[in-house]
């Protein structure tokens, strides 16, 4: 099989309830899904798809090409089947590999001990084909293989991103319990925001969400921040393509005049590291930066913009009481200063949300790591009932 010319399965793989987004962003690309499931979707296609949607995708985790699957019992079955495989086609002689697991084998105790079989499959083969084999470790920046084994189904990948999709590469301070680029991602494409009326963010933090924001706007996609994927590394891989992509991604960043993203914090420190942040990304001229307690953060009137929250959850009792008097503050902030926007607080802590003291129009689920989280959304009305009945 010549992986470079040839269509294979492609799963795409992302954090658990990201994948409603992750389709419509795949979708958005042109290419037909065929399968969406809690942690990815799936399509056809071929290497070179995976250089465009490696570049591409803001909610991704791993955008995997497969090459083999087979039924193995346990790993005898599994060594005997990948050593067929004509691995040293696939990944350079003086190179390096790696390999990653999603073991669910009844015979299996340790998801690493498959990896290692994986791992002397290719080494052996390398070895009666030609004498030699490459180096091989934990370090993901090379060429990756990707095993995923359940029960007596096994399926072998090239995972083609390498390092994680979900870090965006402009993040170098992260700052205090940071969200995800592509958890932050995924909820801006959950929420009404047009990407042309403001942005407002109390409570930057460092900035994740102001930047994503910047970054959709202006159509700037994350493959512009990275320079290294696991593509690069198999066998065969000509740079065209991926030039071509990011020729594209240069040409397709437009400029914004009206746009207004505003990012406030209470830290100093928080502050500035959005300021860092942003400018690593080449957005830090579109925000605007305040350090100020978030009822003070200024809100331009009659905009119809957006106004997102991601406040603390509170991890203890005593912090969780100590929050309320600020869950209920941030409904008050929404109610008063934000008329005529749309509201939405990210949250890990639904009775933390209950001081809130508004009715959220949608909950839209997510999680932050393992945390069970809901991006609530509220319509926050102008004018009174009367006068939006007679309007």
């Amino acid at each position: 099989m010549n992986i470079w010319t040839s269509k294979s399965r492609i799963v795409i793989t992302c954090s658990n309830r990201i994948a409603p987004w992750l389709q419509k962003e795949v979708e958005s690309l042109g290419y037909k899904v065929n399968r969406v499931f809690k942690t990815g979707v799936e399509l056809s296609g071929s290497m070179e798809d995976c250089i465009r949607l490696n570049l591409n995708l803001r909610c991704a985790s791993q955008v995997l090409f497969s090459i083999h699957s087979f039924r193995a019992e346990n790993a005898d079955m599994l060594y005997r089947e990948l050593v067929k495989l004509p691995w040293e086609q696939w990944i350079p002689h003086n190179g390096y590999f790696s390999i990653t697991g999603n073991v669910r084998n009844p015979t299996i105790t340790n998801s690493l001990f498959a990896n290692v079989k994986v791992k002397d499959a290719i080494a052996d083969r390398f070895r009666d084909q030609t004498g030699k084999r490459p180096d091989s470790g934990a370090d993901p920046s090379a060429t990756v293989i990707s095993l995923f084994w359940q029960d007596d189904y096994a399926e072998v990948f090239f995972d083609t991103s390498g390092e994680t999709l979900s870090k965006h590469g402009y993040r170098k301070i992260p700052g205090k319990a940071p969200m995800m680029e592509s958890l932050a991602a995924a909820t801006l494409l959950a929420t009404a925001w047009n990407r042309t009326s403001p942005f407002i963010n109390p409570m930057c933090g460092s900035g994740t969400l102001v930047i994503e924001a910047a970054l959709l706007a202006t159509r700037r996609m994350p493959g512009l921040y990275r320079s290294n994927y696991g593509f690069m590394h198999i066998t065969g891989y000509a740079p065209a393509v991926y030039d071509k992509t990011m020729f594209e991604l240069k040409a397709q960043i437009q400029s914004v005049p009206t746009l207004k993203i505003i990012a406030t914090d209470i830290s100093e420190d928080a502050v500035h590291i959005t300021k860092v942040n942003a400018g690593i990304a080449g957005v830090a001229d579109l925000i605007e930066y305040a350090v100020c307690d978030f009822a003070q953060t200024p809100v331009p009137p009659d905009a119809g913009g957006v106004v997102f929250f991601n406040p603390e959850y509170g991890d203890r009792l005593g912090v969780e009481t100590a929050l309320q008097p600020v869950y209920r503050a941030m409904g008050d902030f929404m109610k008063q200063q934000c008329k005529g926007y749309r509201g939405y607080i990210f949250t890990g802590n639904l009775e933390l949300a209950k001081h809130i003291g508004l009715k959220p129009k949608r909950r839209i689920e997510f999680f932050n790591g393992k945390i069970d989280c809901r991006l609530l959304e509220y319509e926050l009305y102008a004018g009174t009932k009367d006068q939006r009945k007679q309007a």
